[in-house]
């Protein structure tokens, strides 16, 4: 379309243009789309853009909040750290690894521990005592102590 005949070319002078008051027309309120016409205008661009905008988005429980926090650490790991333990001490004794000043917060029992280890640890799992205590260690928890 040439510039002379379009419709803006009338109004220009006008202020607003043909909008009604100052300031309508003006800022991202008037362009009808951030979050306004989705079900409706813009459901082709949902389809296409944000397939999942609409249903059941789940529900995360606070109790796994709440696990997520906790710092764990697998016997396949806790071998790692006692082989280099070793490597600076003799061998034949227990090694003594206490995994509270290192951060961690519970022993889980994924992977296998060959060297007899004295663990200090807040809380473990039945897995891990069993394997720990099948190579000749133990594990000394905060529950053990106060009882």
């Amino acid at each position: 379309m040439p510039h002379k005949i379009r419709k803006i070319r009338k109004k220009r002078g006008s202020r607003t243009c043909g909008y009604g008051r100052v300031g309508q027309h003006r800022k991202s309120g008037s362009k009808g789309e951030r979050r306004a016409g989705r079900h409706k205008h813009l459901w082709s661009w949902v389809l296409r853009y944000e397939p999942n905008y609409f249903g059941y988005k789940g529900f995360v429980s606070p109790k796994q909040k709440k696990m997520k926090n906790i710092k764990c650490i697998n016997l396949k790991e806790l071998q790692e750290i006692a082989l280099k333990v070793t490597a600076k001490t003799g061998e034949g004794e227990k090694i003594f690894i206490d995994l509270e000043t290192m951060g961690y917060m519970k022993l889980l029992g994924e992977g296998k521990i060959t060297l007899p280890v004295i663990v200090k640890v807040p809380s473990y799992t039945k897995e891990a005592l069993r394997k720990i205590k099948e190579a000749g260690g133990e594990i000394l928890s905060v529950k053990e102590t106060a009882q």
